[in-house]
């Protein structure tokens, strides 16, 4: 099989190998209550398959629902008013604080929700709250006046079985001894109850989204960490409501010299359906350069207080 030739390309196989196209794939999600679609945040290729999967189920189910982690909540308001066509591009960039990467990766997304009336919901926890939780612990939620606390999850860190080590082996959590070792046990379970927030936060608002919208189908959006393996936001929703009928798209990198057989055995059950993509570039490879790369975004990291 031929390998993806661009970074806008892309294979898609189910989880057992088959080949599928895009519309052979978007038969096969049809009949799913909410479709989480994993990225690689700024990659062409998943931003592009998110945009044909989104066309592609609406020929068959026109009455959906688009759901992003790109947004969070409180900027919902922002959001429903570009909707409605009461704002222009720039001022929906600068109001919702929009990723840098918006023009090119989601405005296809958006303009096509906008142009056939689709509502679009903003499903992350307030970047705020959630770095401040990354910060100071969950106790932060105490802090929140009532409509802020409100708006986030009445069980706001419900967690699943192996997430917790997926998520500290990324982070290296078994490094440090002595009293580094219980700082930096802090500081990762913090770290861990802020991505318990926004993985339920997600959750919920894809909820209340199926609640206020029957009959709806709901493609989300996020980065594949929060999906894969149907973990994170994918395993709080089917834990709040197993009754759902969830599908899982997630991708997978095809380096040079990789094969289909062999990428398959390693990526079984990453998602029902996979994507292969090109590698992104590697960032940096003098390592001096990148820690100051580093640096510098903590540097120019905007003055926050937890008080």
């Amino acid at each position: 099989m031929v390998p993806p030739q661009s970074q806008y390309d892309s294979v898609i196989t189910d989880n057992n190998g088959n080949l599928l196209s895009i519309n052979g794939l978007a038969k096969q999600l049809a009949p799913a209550d909410v479709v989480v679609i994993g990225e690689y945040h700024g990659h062409h290729g998943a931003h592009l398959l998110q945009s044909l999967v989104q066309s592609a189920l609406y020929q068959r189910r026109p009455q959906q629902v688009l759901s992003m982690e790109q947004f969070t909540l409180n900027e919902q308001p922002e959001l429903d008013r570009y909707l409605a066509g009461q704002t222009g591009e720039e001022e929906l960039i600068a109001d919702t604080d929009a990723w840098p990467n918006y023009k090119a990766s989601y405005r296809p997304l958006i303009e096509f929700s906008r142009n056939r009336n689709i509502p679009v919901i903003a499903a992350n926890a307030p970047a705020d709250i959630v770095r401040c939780i990354g910060r100071t612990g969950a106790d932060y939620l105490e802090r929140l006046d009532k409509e802020q606390r409100r708006q986030l999850p009445e069980a706001p860190f419900v967690d699943t079985p192996g997430y917790r080590k997926k998520f500290l082996d990324t982070l290296g959590g078994s490094h440090g001894t002595g009293h580094d070792q219980t700082d930096n046990s802090e500081r990762l379970e913090n770290s861990y109850k802020a991505q318990l927030l926004r993985d339920n936060t997600m959750a919920d608002r894809v909820i209340r989204a199926l609640e206020e919208h029957p009959g709806h189908q709901v493609i989300h959006l996020t980065g594949t960490f929060h999906s894969e393996h149907r973990l994170g936001m994918v395993a709080v929703l089917e834990k709040k409501r197993p009754d759902l009928e969830v599908a899982v798209v997630s991708p997978v990198f095809w380096h040079s010299g990789d094969d289909l057989d062999s990428l398959l055995e390693a990526n079984r059950g990453k998602g029902d359906f996979l994507y292969f993509l090109r590698p992104l570039p590697e960032q940096y490879k003098d390592s001096e350069r990148h820690r100051e790369a580093i640096m510098e975004q903590f540097r120019n990291a905007p003055e926050l207080s937890c008080d």
